[in-house]
């Protein structure tokens, strides 16, 4: 890694770790580190995950199809999108594939105690979540594609009506 990156790892390791994402490790596993950079110039701390992964009995929780979702919008004309932030730090893993997680870097070896980004069952565990938190407004008024909440209505005033509900005991 170039200096920068470097620099930029320890910061974000050291987040982690504050938030008590990752914890230090001596799991046999360890998968590499690596850096992507995001649209916005920012970088995004990324684990690779390839060898784990091919290991890992693939969760087959149907994704839903793009068309299928954009198909629920037809006579809506105002929306609201919530995309959660690190939606999937929210879920812990279980206690015994915590060690599966671990990575290494030039700071030490860690391990993740909540669900990372590149892990293959992420997508699916989170949709099916959120699937079941949102069950009873699905096709109705919300669609949820991974971390990717749409609230969708036909006028303003049945929008602030599907908010309230959300926003309400029953809702998000």
């Amino acid at each position: 890694m170039a200096p920068a990156e470097l620099k930029e790892l320890k910061v974000q390791l050291q987040e982690l770790l504050d938030k008590g994402f990752i914890r230090p490790s001596v799991s046999p596993w360890g998968a590499p580190v690596l850096f992507v950079k995001k649209k916005d110039g920012s970088m995004r701390l990324c684990i690779d995950y390839r060898e784990l992964n091919k290991v890992t009995v693939k969760n087959r929780y149907p994704l839903p199809r793009i068309d299928d979702l954009f198909d629920q919008l037809q006579g809506a004309t105002v929306f609201s999108k919530i995309d959660l932030r690190s939606g999937y730090h929210q879920l812990r893993i279980k206690d015994e594939d915590v060690p599966k997680t671990a990575f290494r870097s030039r700071y030490g070896h860690c391990e993740f105690i909540v669900m990372s980004f590149g892990l293959t069952n992420a997508p699916a565990v989170f949709m099916d979540l959120m699937n079941r938190v949102f069950r009873e407004f699905l096709d109705t008024f919300v669609i949820v594609f991974i971390d990717d909440i749409l609230i969708y209505s036909k006028t303003e005033a049945e929008h602030e009506e599907h908010l309230r509900v959300l926003s309400g005991p029953r809702g998000f």
